[in-house]
């Protein structure tokens, strides 16, 4: 059935608009977006007024842990957890148990997203086959098969030489190479940012320097083989203003950041909590100031989950043996409209474009933006809404956020993808 989505106000940064307006869906196709439309017989009718109507969410940095480990995520749980979070489509890594590092592997979560998945599942091929920075992938067939782009995540490529050749390699392709950004020797045993807070809690810290190092380190890289290289979960003042340079120098970088490095400090561990365990962990005052700097005068481009569930068992242990990562994808947006766009740090077309039109870009996708004839993916959102994260609410099979009792603004009501609702908290 067809679906009008009567007076929301549109957001489309793609295509430079903030207005009221209607938006018509025919089939699974953008049909029009215009100040008034007349609903036609056969038309399921959304009345959106005092909502925000946005080009689908996409997140360009999750983790399905399909195949591997089923009791923390699989793609049709982790896709519904997406749906509820306003997601429409989303690009999942490579460090699966086995990992997604050759064509057959990708060919698996593409036909198991087709089968199961509620939205998009965009495949991450690995750039080294067993994640083990020796060898590089059969990117060619792997991007025949629908990868997306190229990572290593979980781990660095710590082989210069190696990263030198899977920037030149992936440009042939048109594709994007996602960098870990970490030195291995310098993070190696660390639980928490290096710093006043890890000496009081008497744990081993992580140096801002072990990001930094192999932040510049690919930056030099990009800058001499001319690769399009995007750097992962930014924390680090100092890695922001590399990239900055950078890009005023020319080299072809994008970055994303997430919402927990622009929302916690190292002060959420203060009670061991292992739910704010991450890698890279979370950082000091000054550098989140600095991470909302970088999305202000678009340094970073993206705004990304870095979803990581992990079971209870791999949480509640003592400190030093915990699991890194956060559940992102349910709590992702309303931090955004909370603690960027409604405290005036973004504007909500900058907000949105960090999370559909530039995650589109750099995944080559034709989606994040309202063309006549694109997939009609939507996300709807009430932006007075306000709520209190409930973990146990969360339909991710792990419930792992630091953010449980937040009150946060911002909730999802629809989620569109292809003509279809497949979240509706309306």
């Amino acid at each position: 059935m067809d679906i009008l989505i009567k007076q929301g106000r549109i957001i489309d940064p793609a295509n430079n608009f903030d207005g009221i307006a209607d938006l018509l869906i025919q089939g699974e196709k953008i049909s029009a977006v215009k100040s008034t439309l007349r609903p036609r017989s056969k038309v399921k009718v959304i009345n959106a007024k005092g909502m925000w109507v946005v080009p689908g969410l996409i997140d360009l940095h999750c983790h399905l842990r399909d195949p591997g480990d089923p009791e923390e995520e699989t793609i049709a749980s982790g896709s519904a957890s997406a749906a509820a979070g306003g997601f429409t489509s989303i690009a999942c890594m490579a460090n699966t148990k086995p990992p997604i590092d050759n064509p057959a592997m990708v060919k698996y979560v593409k036909d198991k997203a087709a089968a199961e998945a509620k939205i998009n599942v965009f495949p991450i091929g690995a750039v080294t086959k067993g994640l083990l920075g020796a060898e590089l992938t059969e990117m060619g067939r792997m991007i025949e098969e629908g990868a997306r782009a190229f990572s290593d995540d979980g781990r660095p490529v710590t082989n210069s030489g190696m990263m030198r050749h899977a920037l030149e390699y992936a440009r042939q392709f048109g594709v994007v190479i996602i960098s870990h950004c970490e030195d291995p020797a310098l993070a190696e045993g660390g639980q928490m940012n290096e710093g006043y807070f890890s000496t009081i809690l008497g744990l081993k810290g992580i140096p801002a320097l072990a990001e930094e190092i192999m932040v510049s380190r690919d930056l030099m890289l990009a800058k001499e083989f001319k690769g399009h290289l995007h750097i992962a979960h930014v924390s680090t003042e100092k890695s922001v203003d590399l990239i900055r340079k950078a890009k005023d120098k020319g080299v072809k970088v994008t970055a994303e950041t997430c919402p927990h490095y622009f929302t916690l400090t190292e002060e959420a561990l203060l009670k061991y909590d292992t739910n704010a365990k991450v890698n890279p962990p979370l950082r000091s005052e000054r550098d989140v100031k600095a991470i909302l700097r970088g999305l202000a005068d678009g340094t970073i481009d993206v705004i990304a989950t870095d979803h990581a569930p992990h079971k209870l068992e791999k949480k509640k242990v003592e400190f030093q043996a915990a699991a890194t990562g956060l559940v992102g994808f349910e709590t992702a947006l309303s931090l955004v409209v909370t603690e960027l766009i409604d405290k005036k740090i973004l504007t909500r077309k900058e907000a949105f474009a960090k999370m559909t039109v530039n995650p589109a870009r750099i995944l080559n996708l034709h989606k994040g933006a309202f063309k006549e004839g694109w997939d009609a993916d939507v996300t709807i959102i009430d932006p007075l809404a306000e709520a209190v994260v409930d973990a146990s609410q969360f339909l991710s099979k792990s419930k792992n956020t630091p953010f449980n009792g937040r009150k946060v603004k911002g909730q999802v009501a629809y989620t569109i993808v292809s003509g279809k609702i497949v979240y509706s908290n309306a």
